[in-house]
């Protein structure tokens, strides 16, 4: 129970690597709110966490909306005290070369995270600098360290998480805030099923080429990285019980980047 009495806030937790943390949290002691921009699949997940023993809410998050951030933060407040973990986790995907590629798409995927981690970020802060500290987390990718083709908009907000990460851990210090950024490698959840066909069909190769010659290529055994391999570093990190560990990318992905 490495999380026992500790309050959660994790953004895009309705499915994927979200869901699996958020789980994972509950397991390990934590109350977790499951904000997801749809709000069945945060109530399904909020529901089975209530159902496995553990305590959970549902939050209805559209994190590009100043507004819903805020006031899913304020729920959480009024009913659990505040958040001692926020874990930034809400993304999506667009695969296009940078001569095709819309101004209007790469908007839409920095919005999301990007500028939804900072709206994220605020709103914790402002609890857990009141709160005594916590530990603030986000979701990257090995692509906040290292660039793919055809991922412009991604790798660059990937990036500036790293940066924003690396920030709130200089600011935070005082207010004993921890922050860190997971670094997943492919991991096979709909937003990596999605890109598989869109890879193969613009890179014209076969989709089972995408997985062993694009997406496996640099791993040290041709392996997916798992969301329980990723939730199991989500809860370390929420758990580490000093500043020891911060402003750091820890990067989880069968060996395809080593730093």
């Amino acid at each position: 129970m490495r999380l026992k009495d500790r309050t959660a806030l994790i953004t895009g937790a309705g499915r994927g690597i979200g869901r699996a943390i958020a789980e994972h949290y509950a397991r390990e002691g934590a109350r977790v709110a499951v904000a997801d921009l749809d709000p069945d699949t945060a109530n399904d997940v909020a529901r089975a966490i209530r159902e496995g023993g553990g305590e959970a809410m549902a939050l209805a998050m559209d994190v590009t909306d100043e507004q819903a951030v805020e006031d899913g933060f304020q729920a959480v407040a009024d009913q659990w005290g505040g958040v001692d973990i926020a874990l930034a986790n809400a993304g999506i995907q667009h695969i296009d070369p940078i001569h095709k590629l819309a101004y209007g798409d790469w908007q839409k995927v920095i919005n999301v995270h990007l500028n939804g981690a900072f709206l994220v970020t605020r709103a914790a802060l402002g609890q857990m600098y009141a709160g005594g500290g916590g530990a603030m987390l986000y979701m990257g990718s090995v692509h906040s360290v290292e660039a793919s083709p055809l991922k412009s908009p991604y790798v660059a907000a990937k990036h500036g998480l790293l940066g924003l990460c690396r920030t709130v851990a200089k600011e935070g210090a005082e207010y004993r805030v921890r922050s860190n950024i997971i670094c997943p490698g492919f991991v096979r959840t709909p937003l990596v099923e999605k890109q598989i066909p869109e890879q193969a069909k613009e890179l014209g190769i076969p989709e089972e080429e995408v997985i062993r010659n694009v997406m496996l290529k640099n791993t040290v055994d041709g392996q997916f990285t798992t969301v329980e391999d990723v939730s199991e570093l989500a809860v370390h990190l929420a758990a580490f019980p000093s500043a020891a560990l911060t402003g750091q990318s820890i990067v989880v992905s069968h060996g395809w980047h080593m730093q």
